[in-house]
């Protein structure tokens, strides 16, 4: 038996990071961040529990991961469903629907993302979050925005703090307010978007 190429190992790898990414969405959507152990999500991933170790430096590391990877595949699946658009204005209508989406449709996970964003850690860099950036960027690129390294970080904040605003217990503001406000904001017409 000849040894797996370079390539192989690689996919491989690839592979299993993204089910130990997906285990960990799924158990804390289910039962929250404190209830899901390392150890629950290298058997629901069906992997080794240094695997997980291997690829993330912790148990907040890989949440934050994971999350961010939900949140570009979200946003990649919305900027690309038909029909397709180059449309500036469609596809900031659609990236902002499709994070205010994943709060309504997840709460629990995004809550917890939240809070561990707030931690003494605070916010990860990683892949999954470059990948989900360089989405936001292309969209305002799109939207036309004369300052995208300006406008990144504004569009940021001003989703996170709709996402909190959706997930707070005992303090929601009401989804279609909050879409409302960051249409107005970006001068977009109520009928755009709705991943």
């Amino acid at each position: 038996m000849s040894p797996r190429s370079a390539s192989v190992n690689e996919q491989l790898r690839r592979r299993s990071r993204e089910r130990l990414l997906q285990a960990t969405v799924d158990l804390v959507g289910e039962r929250g961040y404190a209830a899901t152990t390392l150890g629950d999500i290298a058997d629901r991933a069906g992997s080794a529990r240094g695997l997980v170790s291997y690829y993330f430096t912790g148990k907040r590391q890989l949440f934050q991961s994971a999350v961010h990877r939900l949140m570009h595949l979200t946003l990649e699946a919305a900027l690309e469903r038909e029909p397709r658009t180059d449309d500036g204005n469609e596809c900031l209508a659609r990236a902002i629907d499709a994070v205010l989406g994943l709060a309504v449709d997840r709460p629990v996970l995004l809550r917890a993302h939240m809070a561990g964003i707030l931690q003494e850690e605070g916010f990860v860099r990683c892949p999954e979050q470059q990948r989900l950036e360089f989405l936001l960027r292309g969209t305002l690129e799109r939207y036309g925005s004369p300052d995208v390294d300006a406008e990144y970080p504004l569009l940021r904040a001003l989703l996170m703090g709709a996402v909190f605003a959706v997930v707070v217990p005992g303090a929601q503001l009401p989804l279609e307010r909050l879409r409302a406000e960051l249409f107005l904001r970006y001068g977009l017409d109520w009928e755009l978007g709705r991943v």
